[in-house]
């Protein structure tokens, strides 16, 4: 119905504005990727191929990107990278990480995150795609 369809209008643009902590229902994309490095690299400085900003110690009404709410952001790839390769864009926001509420991090813990696991199983909401 059409009162369904506006409710799930509203609840995708809710990704973008979402307040720390509470309940959170959109669509969201399903991101693999898989780190890269040489023979012999060391898990932890294997590459992604990608920059994040945001997080809930940051102010997002200094982003240069002009974010809308504290989550994380892709804010950078690399091109031809593991990130490339996987379909992670730039703005994207990623909302979990390998079971990780991403939705409620400090940018310093989100990159820990990020780093530590050789392989990124990701949820991200896409503006244009996930919310209208």
């Amino acid at each position: 119905s059409l009162l369904q369809e506006l409710f799930c209008i509203l609840m995708m643009n809710l990704a973008f504005s979402h307040e720390p902590g509470t309940a959170i229902s959109c669509l969201s994309i399903p991101i693999t990727l898989h780190k890269e490095g040489g023979p012999g690299t060391p898990e932890t400085e294997l590459k992604c191929g990608f920059k994040i900003g945001g997080g809930i110690d940051q102010d997002y009404m200094q982003s240069p990107q002009g974010y809308s709410d504290n989550g994380i952001y892709v804010t950078d790839i690399v091109p031809d990278s593991a990130a490339s390769k996987a379909g992670l864009r730039v703005h994207d926001k990623i909302l979990q990480l390998s079971g990780y509420d991403f939705t409620m991090v400090t940018h310093k813990k989100a990159v820990d995150y990020i780093k530590k696991v050789p392989v990124l199983y990701m949820m991200v909401a896409r503006k244009g795609v996930t919310q209208t």
